[in-house]
């Protein structure tokens, strides 16, 4: 098969992929899974669960990077980048499409946002007890989450989540490096990416989150304090897309970008479209400056998480393989439970349960997606019709 066809085969089956991916980063490797490796075998299965592993270790939206990854182990770096495009720009569209009908017609007092608002409510809250539950197994770790989410609540500042991460990180190291060496020793992986390139795109992505905020505060173009924004919050995100709400949230919201109303709406927002919910940074490139703001915030918050993954393959039986890094990676998991759980607390829920009525939607949608096992965009539809009709 010549490159060309492989390429229209991978922009083929990651579109359709991107256009009915509901669910979230597990359900996404779940149908990543199924279309790839069980239907078409363009990687056996020892493989993709290293792949998986790597890009749950890596910080960035690990879905996306996964489908990354196996667009380069099929057609190389250009395949990558269209398995990218592939899976993200139906969502990256309609977001789009979304912020520009919010702005155009000043639709941010409907009932149907406020609806939209505590939807954002139930997905945290739901996403938080998932990962509380494999995070923080232990007493250690939930006191890290613990400290977590005190400080950030205490002090709610971007500089202050990523001082959170590293000293977790450096607790983790110190409390789990033992336990992290006792493990069983991984297979070694092959993955078609040179050491070469990979020493590159790991000194791009250092060089960058160094370079980027210097440049920004003797900048005054919006464009570059955007992109800074918009790739720090990229680069820093640990445990999935859920944890970028933070992190967006002290970069865009204080500063006086986008109101908390619009921001907590584009959140509710993008629960409901397929593909990634990294591409919320689409809706508020798009609500700050047009469609060319949400086509740049996707470029910025994205480049990390093609800069890891490619840095990383050629090393990662290395990086697995270290204890210190494994114990370190420990605590940093834990600290992102509590990180979430602060932005439950504030912005999403001060600023959407507001009355009893806010309450009892909150509650039935979160029975529905929870305990009945509803699809998220059902119970989107139902939120945005429950917020219509009675708020």
């Amino acid at each position: 098969m010549t490159k060309l066809k492989i390429w229209l085969e991978i922009l083929m089956v990651s579109t359709r992929l991107g256009l009915t991916s509901f669910g979230g980063p597990t359900a996404h490797l779940g149908y990543f899974h199924e279309e790839y490796i069980r239907r078409r075998k363009w990687m056996d299965e020892k493989s993709y669960a290293d792949l998986v592993a790597l890009c749950q270790f890596l910080p960035g939206p690990a879905s996306s990077q996964v489908g990354i990854g196996l667009g380069v182990m099929r057609g190389g770096i250009i395949g990558g980048i269209i398995s990218f495009l592939g899976f993200t720009l139906p969502s990256v569209i309609a977001l789009i499409i979304f912020a520009t009908a919010l702005q155009t017609f000043g639709i941010e007092d409907a009932g149907w946002i406020d609806g939209l608002k505590i939807v954002a409510v139930v997905v945290v809250a739901h996403a938080i007890l998932g990962m509380a539950k494999n995070l923080t197994p232990d007493i250690k770790r939930k006191t890290i989450a613990l400290f977590a989410l005190v400080v950030t609540l205490l002090w709610q500042t971007a500089y202050t989540q990523i001082a959170v991460i590293l000293i977790a990180g450096f607790i983790g190291y110190l409390l789990y490096r033992e336990k992290a060496s006792k493990d069983e020793k991984l297979n070694v992986s092959l993955f078609p990416i040179s050491k070469k390139l990979g020493y590159f795109c790991l000194a791009l992505f250092f060089g960058l989150l160094i370079f980027l905020p210097i440049l920004s505060n003797f900048s005054s173009s919006q464009w570059i304090t955007m992109f800074d924004s918009f790739y720090r919050s990229g680069s820093l995100v640990f445990g999935g897309g859920h944890v970028v709400l933070p992190l967006l949230e002290q970069e865009f919201v204080p500063t006086g970008w986008l109101s908390e109303q619009e921001f907590l709406a584009g959140y509710g927002a993008a629960q409901a479209v397929p593909g990634p919910l990294f591409t919320f940074a689409t809706y508020i490139g798009a609500v700050v400056a047009g469609w060319q703001g949400g086509l740049f915030a996707t470029f910025a918050i994205f480049l990390p998480a093609f800069l890891l993954i490619l840095g990383t393959l050629p090393f990662w039986d290395d990086l697995r393989s270290n204890p210190k890094i494994k114990g370190a990676l420990m605590g940093v998991n834990a600290s992102v439970v509590g990180i979430l759980f602060s932005a439950l607390y504030h912005p999403i829920w001060t600023s959407s349960i507001q009355e009893s009525i806010d309450f009892a939607i909150a509650a039935i949608l979160f029975c529905m997606l929870v305990y009945w096992k509803l699809p998220p965009w059902v119970v989107v539809l139902v939120g945005a019709i429950a917020g219509f009709l009675f708020l």
